[in-house]
């Protein structure tokens, strides 16, 4: 399954300081059952946007208008807990394509790369400004840089690098999961397999 392009994203972020947030609070293990990669975005965060009758809580961050963005911010050890890639779908389903926090869970952290979101993991401290900076005003934009593996606070001109495996660099730019990449090389593998 082929997913947006990563080149260069330039949003305004959703802000989550929560540290140790695991990939059952992501996506609770009763949203498990679907069978296709869509709709998960309806639930993530399930019991964090929602109470028990299914109505939203004012005062978790996705229910509120006053932050929109296709990044999000997350405190420090994100996406722990289970390896359920159903975790990053969600995310990917929601809308957002990059989720920045000071430490990723190992096997979290490649399921985003396989999904087609890109994980930036950033210093405590630029963390920190980013935080504060959104507080000050919901509408300053970070600015993520594939290419250069940089990741700036456009208010500031505060600027990070990040690290990226060259083989998902290459998927993330172009949109291709690992059977993508593959098909992409058919003729080559075509041409090969006739020298056999």
């Amino acid at each position: 399954m082929a997913y947006d392009k990563f080149n260069v994203l330039k949003s305004t972020v959703v802000p989550l300081p929560a540290e140790n947030v695991d990939t059952d609070q992501i996506i609770p293990a009763r949203f498990l059952k679907a069978t296709e990669r869509v709709g998960f975005g309806d639930n993530l965060f399930r019991d964090w946007r929602y109470d028990p009758t299914g109505a939203p809580k004012p005062d978790f961050v996705l229910n509120n208008p006053t932050y929109q963005g296709k990044i999000l911010v997350s405190g420090k050890n994100f996406g722990s807990g289970s390896s359920r890639e159903h975790a990053v779908w969600a995310i990917y389903d929601y809308g957002f394509r990059c989720v920045v926090s000071s430490f990723f869970a190992d096997i979290f952290k490649n399921n985003c790369l396989n999904i087609g979101v890109l994980p930036v993991t950033v210093s405590e401290k630029f963390l920190n400004s980013v935080f504060e900076a959104v507080e000050a005003d919901p509408k300053v934009e970070l600015e993520v840089d594939i290419e250069r593996q940089s990741i700036t606070l456009l208010s500031t001109g505060e600027s990070e690098s990040f690290d990226i495996n060259s083989y998902k660099k290459e998927n993330m730019k172009n949109g291709f999961d690992d059977i993508d990449y593959l098909l992409n090389l058919k003729e080559e593998i075509a041409e090969f397999a006739k020298t056999r």
